[in-house]
């Protein structure tokens, strides 16, 4: 009987430098972010911004003990009013931009790939971490710092969990067989602070940063290098144990039963308002871009005929 080959593609692989109080992961995006960019008709920069966003998501996200949810999200007075990309423990994974079309082009003008500041602006970096129906919610705020992604996330981590951390993040579209398709990558490191028993870390953590200054964008986003191998060719003087991937992949929660429970919470008046001229109530949604028939009376909303 022959082994199916190795999954390679949309997962998360937790690991550990041998030795080395560094610990990490590696995100590795294929068919699951191509499905979440393909959703909308988004411009090239923000097709970028929200693969990158999908990735760091996973990237902090895998790290949860439980079971919930993290919601990343970057808002500004930029032509990007914000990117949002939520990840459940299940891996799934779903995401979506709000951006002016206009200043999007406006600002894309003599960039080949304009950053996250520049299309966001001034404005804030949130992570969410939702526990469930059963467990708290937290929420932490910082500033959007520097140009990308990767350096808002090392600076929430600095200033929210007091927590060294280095982020790699790559978005690109590649071809291999029929059209091109969007793929992503990250990687993220995180020093173990020490103690009276382990000592000082600070050499192994300068030295885990060195190994993955080396790490080119094209690499994290090459669908013919594998995980290990990826890892190894950063890590091999020192050695790295990997842990069991968890798989990723594109999945909305949105439902019919869902939207119209989110239309019985607003007044009838304000529900007989959305009916529209063929006699339902039409709602689509943001992250997946389906569109729902909602029959007014399956809400209490009264028709005016």
């Amino acid at each position: 009987m022959t082994e199916a080959p190795p999954i390679t593609d949309d997962l998360a692989v937790p690991f550990q430098i041998e030795g080395q109080p560094v610990r990490g992961r590696l995100v590795r995006l294929g068919a699951a972010v191509d499905e979440v960019i393909n959703r909308h008709d988004y411009p090239e920069a923000v097709a970028n911004l929200l693969g990158e966003a999908c990735a760091l998501a996973a990237l902090v996200g895998a790290s949860l003990k439980f079971e919930g949810r993290l919601i990343l999200q970057a808002q500004g007075d930029g032509p990007v009013a914000y990117v949002v990309a939520d990840y459940d423990t299940t891996g799934a994974l779903r995401g979506y931009c709000r951006y002016d079309a206009a200043r999007v082009a406006e600002a894309s003008n003599g960039f080949a790939r304009p950053g996250a500041k520049t299309l966001i602006g001034d404005g804030v970096f949130i992570m969410t971490i939702d526990q469930g129906p059963s467990g708290e919610r937290y929420q932490g705020v910082t500033p959007i710092q520097g140009e990308t992604l990767a350096l808002s996330a090392e600076h929430y981590f600095a200033q929210s969990e007091q927590t060294p951390t280095k982020v790699r993040l790559a978005v690109g579209q590649v071809q291999t067989t029929g059209a091109p398709t969007w793929r992503a990558g990250g990687l993220i490191l995180q020093n173990i602070a020490g103690d009276e028993t382990r000592g000082s870390t600070e050499d192994a953590w300068e030295t885990a940063q060195a190994y993955i200054a080396t790490l080119g964008e094209d690499e994290l986003i090459d669908p013919t290098i594998t995980p290990e191998r990826l890892l190894y060719r950063l890590f091999h003087e020192t050695g790295v144990r990997m842990f069991t991937p968890q798989p990723l992949r594109a999945f909305c929660r949105c439902s019919q039963r869902r939207i119209e429970g989110v239309l019985k919470s607003f007044p009838p008046a304000e529900r007989a308002e959305m009916i529209e001229p063929d006699g339902v109530i039409r709602v689509t949604c943001e992250y997946c871009s389906r569109t729902y028939d909602i029959e007014p009376e399956a809400v209490g909303a009264a028709r005016d005929d």
